[in-house]
């Protein structure tokens, strides 16, 4: 997609499934133009006004609806350009006639992303905003609207241009060095310098090490359910599920194939995985689904590995959440292999809500932030950084002046293309793509 500020677009901002109202938003350097020739008189800037639209209002020829229509000239508007909303009744035939009516006074219908990749060439918002902006959109649950407002709100851009801003402060002093060396500056001007590009490299190594929580929130999170065959893994599948999602029988073997759903814990996305019964077989399909079972244990952000009562691992996956099931039926032991036994009885209920409880205390540790930074949502982020970070370390083994300058020079540089300040012109396409038409 490139970018085409000059023309004026349109598009149906609120979905095509049937609702009460539609919402048609437009914007570029015609709307004061289209907005006159379809409601007359322009209403006041950012005041909703009860207007009729014509297919031309000069000869009121066609009422094509009853609406509300707000006026936002630029600057102060979404993209910085002139645009407006109409607020249509959502029939079909209204939004087609709307649609042709504006196709027809010289507007266009609008790539997917493009008022938001206009905002971001219009200096409204930065790349991680408008990135913000499209997880917003996207958010499924309580932890991903959390971050998706934040990032749209400049939070993690405030991170990045602050350590650019330091960054400028120690490129200046490191310029006076190079600049004029015969002024016998002072030996703190060059400890100073050296102390603020390890405070800075440590900021950004610890910001690295988030432990993809931010793109975990962001992507949701699979907890793999493992272990012998009738240990109750898809019972427990079906009580996260709160369905039938799974075939549950005292034949052992049924599960042959991974089966998923979704869910949450703690307002976490969570995709619950059943897997096939661990043992030996000699049944190609079964041990098929074992293998599968195996390689989704290494997929996992957590692996909830059951036995049944009487049948306690020989050990336990690393990180596990260790659940004994038939505590109706007998003992379990309070551990195995130092890790503690969440006892329950799919059968009667006993013990569930400590497991629930255990599982979102283990969803909260694997998302939760341990600072006030805020999570990296995207590798590319995490790519930036590193380079950023790669070049501080560079500089901080340079005994020339010169060189220390221009690794500091390529550490800006890495952190403008994080908010879109350089060279970030062929990203754009692949960015605004992913949004929905309309934002």
């Amino acid at each position: 997609m490139g970018y085409q500020g000059e023309d004026t677009i349109f598009a149906l901002s609120s979905g095509v499934e049937r609702a009460a109202i539609a919402v048609m938003r437009v914007s570029g350097p015609d709307s004061a133009r289209i907005l006159g020739q379809m409601c007359g008189a322009l209403p006041k800037a950012r005041q909703a006004a009860l207007r009729k639209l014509w297919q031309n209002a000069s000869t009121q020829d066609s009422v094509l609806d009853e609406a509300l229509v707000l006026w936002f000239p630029g600057p102060r508007s979404y993209t910085g350009e002139d645009g407006f909303e109409l607020h249509l009744h959502a029939g079909p035939a209204i939004i087609r006639a709307v649609s042709a009516a504006l196709v027809a006074h010289g507007a266009r219908p609008a790539e997917a992303g493009e008022f938001t990749r206009r905002a971001f060439q219009n200096g409204r918002m930065d790349l991680i905003e408008a990135e913000g902006v499209a997880d917003l959109v996207a958010a499924e649950t309580e932890s991903q609207r959390r971050q998706a407002l934040a990032q749209a709100d400049g939070a993690l851009s405030r991170v990045y241009t602050g350590w650019a801003e330091r960054l400028k402060q120690v490129l200046a002093w490191q310029e006076a060095l190079i600049d004029f060396p015969d002024e016998d500056l002072p030996p703190e001007v060059e400890d100073g310098i050296r102390s603020d590009i390890a405070a800075l490299m440590d900021e950004m190594h610890h910001h690295m090490q988030d432990g993809q929580k931010g793109e975990r929130i962001r992507h949701g999170m699979v907890f793999a359910i493992i272990g012998p065959p009738n240990a109750g893994k898809s019972s427990l599948l079906n009580w996260l599920a709160q369905r039938d999602a799974a075939i549950v029988s005292p034949v052992a073997g049924t599960t042959r194939d991974a089966l998923e759903i979704v869910g949450t814990l703690a307002g976490v996305r969570v995709t619950f995985v059943d897997t096939a019964g661990l043992r030996d077989t000699d049944d190609a399909i079964e041990a098929e689904g074992v293998r599968r079972a195996l390689f989704h244990v290494k997929q996992a952000d957590c692996v909830i590995q059951m036995f049944p009562v009487g049948s306690p691992p020989d050990s336990v996956f690393d990180g596990a959440v260790l659940v004994g099931n038939k505590a109706d039926v007998g003992a379990l032991p309070a551990s195995v292999a130092g890790c503690d036994v969440v006892p329950v009885s799919l059968l009667t209920g006993q013990g569930l809500p400590a497991l629930h409880a255990v599982l979102e205390q283990r969803a909260l540790a694997l998302t939760a932030s341990s600072s006030g930074v805020p999570l990296l949502t995207r590798a590319r982020h995490g790519a930036g950084v590193r380079d950023a970070c790669a070049c501080l370390e560079r500089a901080m083994q340079q005994d020339w002046p010169e060189l220390r300058g221009e690794e500091l020079r390529l550490a800006m540089r890495a952190l403008g293309r994080l908010t879109g300040q350089v060279g970030v012109e062929e990203l754009l396409d692949a960015i605004f793509g992913q949004f929905c038409i309309g934002k």
